[in-house]
Parts: structure tokens; C-alpha cells; sequence
């Protein structure tokens, strides 16, 4: 599958310590809506955590603050996420979105984030 729109931007007023891991937001479209994109994702996933230390994760667009990435109140907008070691994980059930099972899910993913942050800030130092 080819996107029929692709847009990579970056995001503003990152923190330092986000900057220095190359925190990039991407835009992508697709016309036919009757597509299947769980397996897409998971690939697009599973190459961006392939050969670095990485945390990604893919989510409907809304509300973004860096002090919410992967936190429980954005939980429910949060469908997939990878992390490097690890299969992706997705999910389109809005029902398990929205529960505690999916939340503590994404508190690990949550978890690895800081790990990566954590020893970006050690490095920057």
C-alpha cells in the first residue's frame, strides 16, 4: 500500500531533551477509506523500530502536548505502538481503546519512552 498523501513536519517548541531523540510527526493519507490499514501500520511501525532505539506510535489526530505523549488521558486516541525489541502492538477496537487493559499498555510503551529519554538526557549532558 502507497499512501496517496505523505507529510512529514516537524513539531514545535519541542523540549531539549525530546529534540535530541528526533521527535518527527508524520501526516498520512489515504483516499480509499475501505482499506485495511492494520497491517500497514504494523509494518510502518515495526521498520521505524527496527534498527535504533526507538519509540513509536501511531494515534487519530487531536490534542498533542508533549507532557501527555503516551500518557493515560491520550490512551484512547493512541491505535498502535512499537518499541525497539518488541512487535508492534495495534488496536482498532474503539472499546479497548478505552479501556484499563489498553491504558496499562500504553503505560509501558509510556515506560520505554522515559527510558529513552532518560538516557538521552545523560548524553546531552
Amino acid at each position: 500500500m502507497v499512501p496517496d498523501a505523505f507529510l512529514s513536519f516537524p513539531l514545535l517548541g519541542q523540549p531539549e531533551v525530546i529534540e535530541r531523540l528526533g521527535l518527527v510527526s508524520y501526516d498520512i493519507d489515504f483516499d480509499d477509506v475501505s482499506l485495511d490499514l492494520r497491517e500497514y501500520t504494523r509494518v510502518v511501525l515495526r521498520r521505524v523500530c527496527a534498527d535504533t532505539r526507538a519509540v513509536a506510535w501511531t494515534a487519530f489526530e487531536g490534542t498533542f502536548h508533549y507532557d501527555e505523549l503516551l500518557t493515560g488521558q491520550v490512551a484512547h486516541q493512541v491505535y498502535g505502538y512499537c518499541r525497539t525489541g518488541a512487535e508492534p502492538v495495534i488496536e482498532w477496537d474503539t472499546a479497548v481503546l478505552q479501556g484499563e487493559e489498553w491504558r496499562h499498555r500504553i503505560a509501558e510503551a509510556r515506560a520505554a519512552l522515559d527510558a529513552l529519554l532518560s538516557a538521552s538526557e545523560i548524553r546531552g549532558r
